[in-house]
């Protein structure tokens, strides 16, 4: 049997987490240091161009604990998913954790996490159980879930959100996608091997705000969408064929009616316009989910870099 230590990494994406930086390192440091002791491990802290102090704690905490703590500066915002998968590619140890900053997922998880992962795991994922939250929101993720759940071709799990542990062989997989704009998300439970699952209740922000708004939500919506999901593009189809159908059908009505009232029939102009509303605001709508598939393929036919570093410590 080998002697050699196994080692976890900690990989915490930051943009503008002054108020979080420290209490994740002495929080994270502290449970593996107490619980954990027969494993090594770091800190990877991956920082998506903060405006505000962050990268000089980073700095000063990986020049106070040159061992445990590595960092990565991206030159500018390349987005929350691809800086987080750039962190994990990066990431060196024989497990992967992410964490968020904010610490809303707990970290004295960590120790389930690599004991599911020693269990043979590949992949463990955290289940947030259901809270109460702006009803908006709720509704809008439910409806999400409930539509990826019926057209993904890849399985997607409720309320996973981000808070999860990967071996280093799944990184390698990860590795070779070499997908410039990649779903996190799908990518894991489409190619996961024994996949393990812990609930768990997230803490409230302590500090700070969240940088999750409305648009950033919305994207990574549709990121899921278009990569894991044909049903959409081809659901123009199929309601194209039905809405040529209907208005066959109508024009030979009309024209029955028409010849047998010939003197006596009106002008339809209430249903024309309604017809050709309606048509309009079907068409607008596929053009928009066209849209969203044609930016995915640009975006991959680009094929630009995931991030562009502009400094590395300890790495």
């Amino acid at each position: 049997m080998s002697d050699k230590i196994r080692t976890i990494t900690i990989v915490i994406p930051t943009c503008n987490e002054e108020d979080n930086v420290m209490h994740a390192y002495e929080e994270v440091s502290r449970i593996l240091t107490n619980e954990l002791p027969a494993y090594g491990w770091t800190i990877l802290f991956i920082d998506n161009a903060s405006t505000d102090n962050t990268r000089d704690l980073i700095r000063m905490l990986a020049h106070k604990d040159k061992q445990h703590v590595k960092a990565i500066f991206n030159i500018s915002n390349f987005g929350y998913l691809r800086s987080q998968f750039h962190g994990l590619v990066n990431a060196d140890g024989d497990c992967v954790v992410m964490l968020h900053a904010d610490l809303q997922n707990p970290p004295a998880l960590i120790p389930e996490f690599v004991k599911k992962w020693e269990e043979g795991c590949s992949v463990v994922l955290g289940i947030k159980i259901p809270e109460r939250e702006n009803p908006i929101m709720m509704i809008s993720r439910k409806l999400y879930y409930d539509i990826m759940g019926k057209i993904a071709q890849t399985p997607h799990v409720k309320n996973f959100a981000d808070f999860f542990l990967l071996d280093k062989d799944f990184v390698e997989i990860m590795k070779q996608l070499d997908d410039p704009v990649p779903y996190l998300r799908g990518i894991i439970t489409e190619f996961g091997h024994k996949v393990g699952e812990i609930k768990y209740q997230r803490r409230p922000r302590a500090r700070g705000k969240s940088k999750i708004r409305f648009f950033t939500a919305y994207d990574i919506a549709m990121d899921g969408i278009t990569s894991t999901s044909k049903a959409l593009l081809r659901s123009a189809t199929f309601m194209g064929g039905i809405l040529a159908i209907i208005c066959v059908v109508i024009a030979i009505l009309t024209l029955i009616r028409k010849i047998m009232f010939w003197d006596s029939m009106a002008v339809g102009s209430a249903a024309i316009s309604i017809g050709i509303f309606f048509i309009g605001a079907v068409v607008l709508i596929y053009l928009g989910i066209m849209g969203e598939y044609i930016l995915s393929i640009n975006q991959r036919v680009l094929n630009r870099p995931q991030v562009i570093e502009e400094e590395r410590i300890n790495l």
